[in-house]
């Protein structure tokens, strides 16, 4: 099976080397969604020192759920596998973690009730600026592809095309800040207190660093989406 994951993966990716000869008229409708989930291709979020202590101010707890895992020996960062890569003019115009969610909890001061707040199926619109993800507030439905965060590029994507069937990508994203959204996402779902906002509104809450390269993993990721538990 990992054999066949490998098959269409790379294959996907000779054609998205095939564009570059293509009229130009004819690549500005086409996007290429190629999957990644066979190969090593990774994005790990990891949050700022700012972002952990907001957390810790409102006693919010996070835990990893489906794809995504706790980096071993880093406080606050989780591995988001990359399962899809989405390819438009040889650029790279989006991504997915499909299967991978962050479970952020806390409990009411007031009312000592319990709040949550998962965020699944994570994606990155290139052209948009924005990383979004499926949105459960505890006990609603939920909102797929929320805008959760804006974020700036700080290194280019170094796409790299090897003849005949390897590219590699790595890229660094930060300046992540909660889009209007993403806050009220938050103050809802976890009722925060009133001096939350403010935080909310000023706080960088980190990094994302991609990395792409056509290697197989032992066993592919299931491009399932993560769907929350009633």
């Amino acid at each position: 099976m990992t054999k066949t994951f490998a098959h269409h993966a790379i294959r996907a990716f000779a054609l998205g080397a095939a564009i570059v000869a293509a009229p130009l008229s004819a690549q500005a409708a086409l996007t290429l969604t190629i999957p990644t989930n066979a190969l090593q291709a990774n994005a790990v979020q990891a949050f700022s020192d700012d972002g952990l202590a907001s957390f810790d101010l409102v006693g919010i707890t996070l835990k990893p759920l489906g794809n995504a895992t706790s980096v071993p020996n880093v406080v606050g960062a989780y591995n988001l596998p990359v399962t899809s890569i989405a390819l438009q003019l040889i650029k790279i115009s989006g991504g997915s973690s499909t299967g991978s969610a962050l479970e952020f909890n806390r409990i009411n001061e007031d009312t000592g009730q319990p709040k949550r707040v998962t965020l699944a199926n994570f994606s990155i619109d290139f052209n948009a600026k924005k990383i979004m993800a499926d949105a459960t507030q505890l006990g609603q439905a939920t909102v797929n592809k929320t805008p959760i965060f804006d974020f700036h590029e700080r290194t280019p994507l170094g796409l790299k095309y090897q003849f005949p069937l390897s590219i590699t990508g790595k890229q660094i994203l930060d300046k992540l800040f909660l889009t209007t959204e993403g806050k009220k996402v938050f103050k809802q779902g976890l009722e925060l207190p009133e001096i939350a906002d403010e935080v909310l509104n000023i706080v960088d809450f980190g990094t994302i660093t991609i990395d792409v390269a056509v290697k197989l993993r032992s066993k592919p990721i299931s491009s399932r989406p993560y769907v929350v538990a009633p």
